[in-house]
């Protein structure tokens, strides 16, 4: 930790080290010494004498010591959201002068769930790093976009794994919940038959949920059909149905309906798959996706 010195020669406000941003932002999302020591390759003693020299700099405790893990103080969390913007702007500066510069154009298939999730930032990221990579981002199914990815037309696609007849391509990038979801205070999931908000045939999220709905040999009916997250979540706001939805996607007046009245549906991935001999940009975009993923 340095301080920095005004043109008087005064010193001014202790200047945060990248080193140990990064030592406080692996504990933080680890939830202990241990785990984070192994994912930055230091001993958990040389990580806890960075935290405590940096809670001595800033006069305030960051984590609060259980027994088997740690958590963060409020303080720490606020300190949280600096340390990742501030590691996140140091890799932009480092990676604008010291890598290649890159250009070109990348067409980039996604699922209109994803794209409303991380695409912002990552997009936003990418360009600030690479200005003279064109992204064209086209949205639709799964299906769709692995048919583009087929023909040429694109050349890296984040699609839902496990549609029907689809095989593993690429690699899992991410898992999560699906649970069902409809109106905070409706009615729709105490009418019988269900009424279910699905996508089209093909779809894993179809699927899961007619699969659970038999195996529990609930009686359901398909009131309202569309490809889109937008389309689902229409149907929900109105009360006329409930529907399979990522768990981190929903949001009032939305919320998940009580496990007790529907019967689970399990985990489902997302897969980014990459067009062979898509070039260095695609592979650049790449580890900005897993990132965001990473980070979420």
């Amino acid at each position: 930790m340095t301080a920095a010195t005004l043109p008087n020669g005064n010193s001014a406000l202790p200047l945060l080290d990248s080193d140990v941003l990064r030592t406080f932002v692996a504990i933080a999302e680890c939830g202990s010494f241990t785990r984070a020591a192994r994912q930055v390759f230091r001993t958990p003693s040389a990580l806890s004498m960075q935290i405590k020299r940096l809670e001595e700099t800033l006069g305030q405790a960051l984590f609060v010591r259980e027994a088997r893990q740690v958590r963060l103080t409020p303080e720490g969390e606020i300190l949280l959201g600096y340390g990742r913007r501030l590691l996140r702007l140091n890799e932009e500066a480092v990676t604008q002068f010291l890598s290649p510069s890159l250009e070109g154009r990348i067409g980039f298939g996604t699922t209109d769930d994803v794209g409303t999730r991380i695409l912002p930032g990552v997009l936003g990221q990418f360009a600030r790093s690479h200005p003279a990579v064109q992204v064209d981002v086209v949205v639709g199914s799964s299906r769709e976009m692995l048919a583009r990815l087929d023909a040429g037309d694109l050349d890296l696609v984040l699609v839902t794994a496990g549609n029907p007849g689809q095989e593993v391509r690429g690699e899992i990038v991410h898992s999560e919940a699906l649970v069902w979801a409809g109106r905070e205070g409706g009615i729709a999931a105490q009418r019988s038959p269900l009424p279910v908000a699905l996508a089209h045939h093909g779809c894993a999220w179809r699927g899961m949920a007619l699969d659970a709905l038999d195996h529990a040999g609930m009686s359901y009916r398909i009131a309202y059909t569309c490809e889109h997250c937008a389309g689902h979540e229409a149907a929900m706001l109105a009360d006329l149905a409930v529907s399979p939805f990522p768990l981190s996607l929903i949001r009032p007046p939305l919320r998940r309906i009580d496990s007790s009245l529907l019967p689970p549906l399990g985990d489902y991935q997302l897969e980014l798959v990459k067009r062979p001999g898509a070039g260095q940009a695609s592979e650049a975009l790449v580890g900005y996706v897993m990132d965001a993923f990473r980070k979420t």
